[in-house]
């Protein structure tokens, strides 16, 4: 049994054929439309048509995702998306079942169903990027909440005084821009000169102001993961996104968590923190893994 999977970035849309065992057939990608919905259908049309012989189709995509109703409510950076039955209009062009998901809830259940969390009931998966991505995983399966948005942490208010300005966010606050702009600050650097792989060479050359600001991000972060373990007792955290293909990045949050732990006058449970196994291909494997347990073949 093949499936065709989509992960639809704002740059470009990857794809990828795959059997049920996580195997890549074929891949490959073509520019993400810009324009309309139109052109995104008729893109994704265009691979089907090169790959008929499949049993369905699996969608990784940005935004807020109705997957039981194959509805975008809300399209992120591709606004064009925004209200729009894609599953629908998809369906005129490729009679095959199809499933779609939010990418980040993707990115989890990757590691739910073949990677860092396989072995465990329930997870917490966090990608860190342009903002954070995140996913509660219970019984291998997401936890989509009433309006589709359970473990959409980068909302969380992480300000003193409580107010959610936009700044104050947990995913501006936490997103890898602003670990960048923080070095940036520190080095009297123009921030636009400044990307993640600039840190974290300098935090693998021993550079001390560069540690000590990953020790600040990393500290913000461990305060959520604290947080959440506390709320829903998650066995085991899984940290993904670009910045954790650095050893130190994970490293960090944990041993902030212990310090916390340390600290803390309470008997609370430990968060459990690791790296996620899924890098690049996250999304293309976490939409198979929801086709998976999402089609009733199965």
């Amino acid at each position: 049994m093949n499936i065709l999977t989509f992960d639809i970035g704002g740059t470009y849309i990857k794809y990828a054929l795959m059997n049920e065992k996580n195997e890549f057939l074929d891949k490959g990608r073509v520019p993400t439309p810009q324009s309309s919905r139109e052109e995104l259908i008729d893109a994704l049309a265009d691979v089907y048509a090169k790959h008929r012989d499949i049993a369905g189709i699996a969608i990784s995509m940005p935004g807020i995702i109705d997957t039981l109703n194959g509805y975008c409510s809300m399209g992120g950076a591709l606004t064009y998306n925004n209200d729009f039955y894609l599953r629908d209009a998809l369906y005129k062009k490729c009679p095959v079942p199809i499933v779609m998901e939010n990418d980040a809830k993707c990115a989890a259940m990757a590691e739910a169903v073949f990677g860092s969390l396989k072995d465990v009931e329930d997870g917490f998966v966090l990608i860190f990027g342009t903002m954070i991505g995140g996913g509660y995983v219970n019984g291998h399966k997401l936890v989509r909440g009433k309006h589709f948005s359970a473990g959409e942490v980068s909302y969380i208010t992480a300000s003193h005084d409580g107010w959610p300005y936009k700044e104050e966010v947990f995913g501006n606050r936490c997103g890898t821009p602003r670990l960048c702009r923080m070095f940036a600050e520190v080095k009297n650097l123009d921030p636009s000169q400044v990307s993640g792989v600039v840190v974290f060479d300098a935090v693998n050359a021993g550079d001390p102001e560069a540690i000590e600001v990953l020790k600040k991000y990393c500290h913000e972060i461990a305060i959520q993961i604290f947080n959440l373990q506390t709320i829903i007792d998650p066995e085991r955290f899984a940290i993904g996104g670009g910045i954790s293909a650095q050893p130190v990045f994970t490293e960090t949050i944990r041993s902030c968590l212990k310090e916390m732990y340390e600290k803390c006058p309470y008997s609370v449970p430990h968060a459990e923190v690791v790296t996620c196994r899924f890098q690049n291909d996250a999304n293309l494997v976490g939409a198979l893994s929801c086709w998976l347990n999402s089609n009733p073949q199965n």
